[in-house]
């Protein structure tokens, strides 16, 4: 027998809805509410902030291992992105900039 669980998710971010067996229902759901507190710290964050970015990117990673049932790999990168936020890892020197080149713009 198995048992879906869905997170909420904060507008612009896809939920996440994983079947799962019902003894491994409680993981997905307590990695669902990491996911979602770990969002709500980063966005507190200003949209250019380094650390953010960083965050967002392990949220983004935490929701694709949910997706796929790995709950261990999904609460290591939830705790990952919770220490970015924390921690303020990454940070710009005034007047720097982060610049994201998309695939198409990178040489090579």
């Amino acid at each position: 027998m198995t048992a879906a669980v869905e997170a909420e998710s904060a507008p612009g971010t896809p939920s996440i809805a994983v079947a799962s067996e019902d003894d491994g229902a409680e993981e997905v759901k307590a990695c669902a509410e990491g996911i979602e507190k770990a969002h709500k710290l980063a966005a507190a964050l200003p949209a250019d902030d380094l650390s953010r970015y960083f965050a967002e990117r392990y949220l983004q990673q935490a929701r694709a291992e949910a997706g796929n049932g790995e709950t261990d790999e999904c609460q290591q990168f939830v705790e990952q992105a919770t220490d970015e936020v924390t921690e303020h890892r990454h940070t710009l020197a005034p007047g720097e900039k982060l610049n994201i080149l998309r695939a198409d713009e990178m040489g090579g």
